[in-house]
């Protein structure tokens, strides 16, 4: 299968991530590039959760809470780096195009209803987690909006994430407002805000174009310079907003 020969415009060195309203968390950290795309090791904290210290320590209280009421918080999946979203974006154009033979373009539209671009994965920032109650029997993939509502094995669970989550900063990221766009409702995915909106906020200053053009990954090459402004704008930018 062809690599990448990534479409290049003059356009792309000066486009980057405007428009950074204003934060009211600190920023006395900075964060290189590297570790806001996954590519260098970061410290992480807690066995099975792998999160910065602050947000480990903020999740280990909320996993307490939870406990206290009858909810079993479980990690499904929380740091990921570069390489493994890479891994995950490669095996499903794979999928997608060699065994359902769809169109590259096709696929990469497929993919990106729930999995994102290789360095653009908020999972990169060690903020950023996938959960579920784990007290309960489910069977195939657990990750499902369905097993979330009523009814479903993770009502309960939902339910006490929607009225607590936020007491410890914990906020669903892609949340199910109708008029968002983007990436798919995920009702599993919260976000510690106090790193992680520091975090985009440094991310988005950044040129998210040019550094991709410097990737080589499965279907990049299919990337043009509008796909990627919309990707940007409606994947990375579309999210709960007391996460911006």
């Amino acid at each position: 299968m062809q690599r990448r020969s990534f479409i290049k415009k003059s356009s792309v060195a000066g486009l980057a991530l405007t428009a950074v309203p204003q934060i009211v968390f600190s920023q006395e950290e900075e964060y290189s590039i590297l570790e806001l795309m996954g590519k260098t090791d970061i410290e992480l904290f807690g066995k099975d959760i792998n999160l910065r210290e602050a947000a480990h320590d903020a999740f280990v209280e909320m996993k307490k809470a939870a406990l206290g009421d009858g909810i079993v918080i479980k990690v499904v999946s929380s740091y990921r780096n570069f390489a493994r979203q890479e891994g995950i974006w490669e095996r499903k154009f794979i999928k997608y195009t060699d065994d359902q033979h769809m169109k590259p373009i096709d696929a990469i539209d497929k993919i990106i209803e729930y999995s994102t671009i290789p360095g653009t994965s908020r999972h990169h920032w060690g903020t950023d987690i996938d959960l579920v109650d784990g007290s309960k029997n489910v069977s195939g993939d657990v990750l499902v909006p369905a097993k979330f509502e009523a009814g479903g094995p993770y009502e309960n669970f939902k339910r006490w994430m929607d009225e607590h989550s936020k007491k410890f900063d914990f906020h669903l990221v892609y949340t199910n407002d109708a008029k968002r766009k983007g990436f798919k409702y995920e009702p599993w995915h919260y976000s510690y805000a106090p790193i992680s909106v520091p975090m985009l906020t440094q991310f988005r200053r950044k040129n998210i174009l040019q550094l991709l053009e410097k990737e080589d990954f499965l279907g990049a090459e299919h990337f043009t310079n509008g796909f990627l402004k919309n990707y940007i704008q409606d994947n990375i930018l579309d999210i709960n907003e007391e996460l911006l």
